[in-house]
């Protein structure tokens, strides 16, 4: 149901198993075309593939964060009922500024935290409910009055997930 509705908010999904995450990342960075990707201190560096400019997140400026094509991520959990993922200021997820200001999120869904429903997410969150959570339901986007969808306004434009079945 996670990649449904995923695939459905405009997110591109791709299965791996956690030997094989650093593949499928590579696979997801090439396709999108990006090379310099900010990654938040505490990343699992199993997760970094050879051959791209990743550059730690250690307070960089907005304008240094704008200068990147990209952020790579874990995250806290995933909620299959609405195709959610949550951050949180956590080690491997970083700081919300690194994953709105640049134009690409590739985010590393452990299948072992993905829940049901919002209720469970919720109930699941409460001890850590005092750190900055970010939920993100596909692509950034908003529509004007006349419905005219735009992507990007407060995030990413472009989101891709790499879900380890392992």
């Amino acid at each position: 149901m996670l990649t449904h509705r995923l695939r459905d908010y405009d997110a591109q999904v791709v299965e791996a198993s956690s030997t094989d995450a650093s593949t499928a990342v590579a696979a997801m960075l090439k396709a999108r075309g990006v090379s310099r990707i900010v990654v938040p201190p505490g990343l699992q560096p199993a997760l970094l593939p050879p051959d791209f400019d990743f550059i730690e997140d250690t307070g960089l400026s907005h304008a240094e964060l704008n200068q990147c094509e990209g952020i790579l991520t874990e995250c806290t959990l995933a909620i299959a009922e609405t195709g959610t993922i949550v951050l949180q200021n956590v080690p491997g997820q970083g700081r919300r500024a690194a994953t709105l200001v640049p134009d690409y999120h590739l985010c590393i869904v452990d299948a072992a935290k993905i829940i049901a429903t919002v209720p469970e997410a919720f109930e699941r969150l409460q001890p850590t409910a005092n750190l900055a959570t970010t939920f993100i339901s596909g692509p950034s986007a908003t529509a004007d009055i006349e419905m005219t969808r735009i992507k990007g306004v407060h995030g990413p434009r472009f989101l891709d997930v790499v879900l380890l079945l392992e």
